[in-house]
């Protein structure tokens, strides 16, 4: 993709150093060229094609040699404009939707709170209805982009039923008084900003809720499938580029005469690696099939999240072990994949978020009984 070789790619060392990228930037230019509208409506800029074209262009944005550029990228189209663009209003979809997929202005999402991660029916953020207005008090953790987006996808109460029927979507502007931001320092995704937000008394339409109100989590809970497997995708090739660069690496290094790679336990462990990844490139390219054809991809979406988390620890670590003292530097790309790696078992969902999906859907949780 000439956009990621070209304005991207070589820029990643720098971004990496500075903790800090130009996605406003990153985004505008993907969206000229109308990347960014793919699996979107036509009548609203996009593309109007299955999401098989989706998928090979998230593939292709994992070749990016870290995490960081990419992930409000990432971000914008895969967490925080499905739910928009399928059930939102047409004033919403045109104020928002539409140039988000021209590119003109960044999204985020807003789920996870100081005290709410993986359990999301426990978020305390509310918005209560005033008149024509919504008036939002609370915070907001976690937030990719939250530093540079100009709107957010927000989940929050709206009423005091139960827990899984009292919330709602809502685009709330992020130049709106009243919100506060908060830059939060991670040991990988480095050039990613990600966010602490405040919402102090912030006042927007009642008209800006996606669908219908108090449908929030429902609808929230169908574009985590989306996210999950979207992180599947993104990271495919980050996975086979660490098996690849090691296969070089100890092929050339020698040690006490001989390649590393000569060392049965090292060809054997990356033999077995290689393997993995090829299990998880099944799951996903079959829940891709599915997400085609309109079929429920939770289970196999869960599955590929679950594998991409595990497999990010043992890839990255496994493989660093075999670049010895070099691999603990910030020269090579395994390095920075041990590190941005380990977010994917925690980001979008724990592991043990999705072994409990998982053991659910397979009938063998206790709520089953």
């Amino acid at each position: 993709m000439q956009i990621l070789e070209e304005d991207v790619i070589p820029n990643v060392k720098e971004w990496e150093l500075a903790e800090e990228s130009p996605t406003n930037e990153i985004v505008r230019k993907l969206g000229k060229e109308g990347l960014l509208g793919i699996r979107f409506p036509k009548e609203y800029g996009g593309l109007g094609l299955n999401y098989k074209y989706q998928a090979a262009y998230l593939e292709q944005v994992g070749t990016v040699p870290a995490a960081g550029p990419v992930a409000g990228v990432i971000g914008h189209t895969e967490i925080c404009l499905p739910a928009l663009s399928r059930f939102g209003s047409e004033e919403l979809k045109q104020e928002f939707l539409v140039p988000a997929i021209a590119g003109e202005i960044l999204s985020c999402l807003g789920v996870s709170e100081p005290h709410a991660g993986s359990d999301v029916s426990q978020i305390k953020t509310t918005a209560k209805q005033v008149g024509d207005d919504l008036i939002i008090n609370g915070q907001k953790m976690w937030i990719t982009s939250g530093m540079k987006a100009d709107w957010i996808c927000l989940l929050a109460n709206t009423s005091t039923k139960s827990k899984h029927s009292n919330k709602s979507l809502i685009c709330v502007p992020l130049n709106s008084e009243g919100v506060h931001r908060v830059k939060i320092h991670k040991i990988g995704w480095h050039s990613s900003d990600t966010a602490q937000l405040f919402f102090d008394n912030v006042r927007v339409p009642v008209k800006n809720i996606i669908g219908e109100e108090g449908s929030g989590f429902f609808y929230q809970m169908l574009q985590f499938q989306e996210e999950r497997l979207g992180m599947a995708l993104c990271n495919l090739q980050a996975l086979d580029r660490c098996i690849a660069e090691t296969i070089d690496y100890t092929r050339n290094r020698q040690v006490r005469g001989k390649a590393i790679l000569e060392n049965q336990v090292v060809y054997f462990r990356l033999a077995e690696l290689a393997t993995e990844i090829e299990s998880l490139r099944a799951i996903t390219y079959q829940a891709v099939d599915m997400m085609v054809s309109g079929e429920d991809v939770t289970r196999l979406a869960s599955m590929a999240k679950l594998k991409l988390g595990r497999l990010s620890r043992t890839v990255a670590d496994s493989c660093l072990q075999f670049w010895g003292g070099k691999g603990y530097t910030r020269d090579v790309f395994i390095s920075r994949c041990f590190l941005d790696g380990r977010l994917n078992p925690i980001g979008g969902g724990a592991d043990e978020i999705m072994l409990e999906i998982i053991s659910k859907l397979i009938g063998i949780s206790p709520s089953n009984r």
